[in-house]
């Protein structure tokens, strides 16, 4: 890489000890070099989801507590005193039970105890509209945008709508539920990535270090494929930090949309011509994570359940308009399909998600899955029998009787109790000692 002072530094760190490969990623990215005296830092940590029921897999889903607790203390040892850890969930943002009980699973209570940390759910706390330019206005938490510094710690994984999910990714955490709903735009020029590229526009100073002690090929979530790659890539430049994760994670930063919006609006090249890479080889770590889960070719069916060979359904794949909320019921509904699966091809079934699906003419039942999906296609003429979902999200037991309906008989079961569900993704993982629980705890 071109070697210029005035050049964005990014560390890539090999992680082999608790605070040392912290400490050795802030100090080869200088990344704490402008920290204020005094400062009042914001810790955004990526929890995308939680379950109060089963130790669902933590790895390469969620930022490991070991590296919440070594920022921590790096920051104490700086003098730092007043110091925030927030996140917003993908749950009901009314929901106050579970993002209590995830803190005090992930031992941020210890952290409020021994440091004085003060972690905040963002939906108990107030939002402010924010404009960032080119016609993207979102509601942020009051306490990122006030802060003096904020300390960003993603995960370091690809995305199954965005196709990395990292440094300004993690930042749609810290918006409300409506805005949320609103990166997921119809627009088919101001969609998620458009939205999603402009996140960090207005925040205070960010260092970022992608967690990658566990990646997740396919994520953002639990049904991804979880390695343990032990790598840190750090930087106070969080489009460099992500254009240098995109790369350890085998995709271009040219391939990655919101990255190439980012980049255009600061006037960077995506070749990383312009930033210093530090610590080791960008070439010497690089692990290809897929991003997109397979479907057949006709985009019709998810590969696994086109190998099952199913018929009489038709499940478009998911695109960028499906909001957040529908997209974590969507393996829910994928998985309760295939269970009900025996054989005997179903009724010519459509199910469609998302904003901007169409109905494909002929088919003779039609789902219709979210508020927003009803009201785009209520009338559509192509529909021989529709069989709405209304719910934003759907409800369970909406959901379930939509399928009763259409002749596809899912397990009410998997729907009430989804939780326990999440139990089935622990299978790949158990046994194995690199996935340890206590990369989650604070001792």
């Amino acid at each position: 890489m071109k070697s210029n002072t005035k050049s964005p530094i990014v560390a890539i760190v090999r992680y082999e000890k608790p605070l040392e490969s912290v400490r050795k990623a802030v100090e080869l990215s200088h990344g704490l070099d402008h920290l204020p005296a005094d400062a009042r830092v914001f810790i955004k940590p990526n929890i995308v989801f939680w379950t109060k029921v089963v130790p669902f897999p933590k790895w390469g889903v969620i930022t490991t507590s070991r590296v919440v607790e070594d920022m921590v203390v790096l920051l104490k040892e700086r003098g730092i005193d007043d110091i925030f850890i927030g996140e917003g969930m993908v749950i009901n943002p009314k929901d106050r039970e579970t993002p209590a009980h995830a803190f005090k699973a992930l031992g941020y209570n210890i952290l409020k105890k021994r440091y004085g940390v003060k972690p905040i759910n963002v939906f108990e706390r107030p939002f402010e509209e924010v404009d960032l330019g080119a016609g993207v206005v979102l509601n942020f938490n009051s306490d990122i945008l006030h802060s003096d510094f904020v300390i960003n710690l993603p995960v370091l994984k690809t995305h199954a709508q965005a196709v990395v999910s990292l440094g300004i990714k993690n930042l749609k955490g810290i918006i409300d539920f409506k805005s949320r709903k609103k990166c997921h735009s119809a627009d088919p020029k101001k969609d998620l990535n458009y939205n999603i590229a402009r996140l960090a526009n207005r925040m205070p100073p960010i260092f970022t270090l992608l967690d990658g002690i566990y990646t997740n090929e396919r994520g953002p979530s639990f049904d991804g494929r979880i390695r343990r790659s032990n790598i840190l890539v750090a930087s106070s430049d969080i489009l460099s930090t992500d254009m240098v994760g995109a790369k350890v994670l085998g995709h271009d930063p040219l391939d990655v949309p919101h990255l190439r919006y980012a980049a255009e609006e600061r006037k960077r090249p995506l070749d990383l011509s312009d930033v210093e890479v530090v610590g080791e080889r960008i070439e010497d770590v690089v692990s290809h994570h897929e991003y997109s889960f397979l479907y057949n070719e006709e985009g019709s069916l998810p590969m696994l359940m086109a190998k099952m060979g199913i018929r009489g359904l038709r499940y478009p794949q998911y695109d960028l308009s499906m909001c957040t909320y529908c997209s974590s019921i969507n393996w829910l509904i994928l998985l309760a399909i295939a269970q009900a699966w025996e054989g005997e091809p179903w009724d010519d079934v459509e199910v469609l998600t998302g904003k901007v699906m169409k109905p494909t003419p002929g088919k003779k039942k039609t789902i219709l899955i979210g508020r927003c999906m009803y009201q785009a296609n209520k009338g559509h003429p192509d529909i021989q029998e529709l069989i709405a979902v209304r719910g934003c999200p759907p409800s369970p037991k909406a959901l379930v009787n939509a399928f009763h309906k259409a002749g596809i008989r899912v397990n009410p079961f998997i729907f009430e109790h989804m939780d326990k569900a999440l139990g089935t993704f622990m299978g790949k993982y158990e046994g194995r000692p690199e996935f340890k629980e206590a990369f989650f705890t604070v001792a």
